[in-house]
């Protein structure tokens, strides 16, 4: 949440999806609508993974659009200059579909369960 000089509130992301990297906030809502905005992505998930040095970096799920293609350096290029450097996912899994919870929200919590780990292999 930040508030601006006009006293206007802006909420950018829910508590538990925001990602807490070496003590400094990274939105994984702001990534997924940037994600979102590359033409051969048709939705993006982003979740905190554990890091032995940060605590947490972020990983992106990504479904690509039917027929398009990406690859994880496409996905980087097309962030680059959007983001500070250490908002940058650390890794991309592309994915059939993400998990959905019973009102249609990302289940980012089956997301951590599924790759969490895997900046730490």
């Amino acid at each position: 949440m930040t508030i601006d000089a006009g006293g206007y509130v802006r909420i950018c992301d829910r508590s538990k999806d925001v990602i807490k990297s070496g003590g400094e906030w990274i939105s994984s809502v702001a990534l997924e609508n940037a994600l979102m905005g590359h033409a051969s992505v048709l939705e993006a998930a982003v979740f905190a993974g554990r890091h032995p040095k940060w605590d947490e970096r972020p990983i992106a799920a990504v479904v690509l659009r039917k027929g398009a293609a990406a690859t994880e350096a496409d996905l980087a290029k097309h962030l680059e200059g959007k983001f500070a450097k250490f908002w940058m996912p650390d890794a991309y899994v592309f994915v059939e579909q993400i998990p959905r919870t019973s009102t249609g929200k990302f289940l980012k919590s089956k997301l951590r369960e599924l790759y969490a780990g895997m900046l730490t292999k």
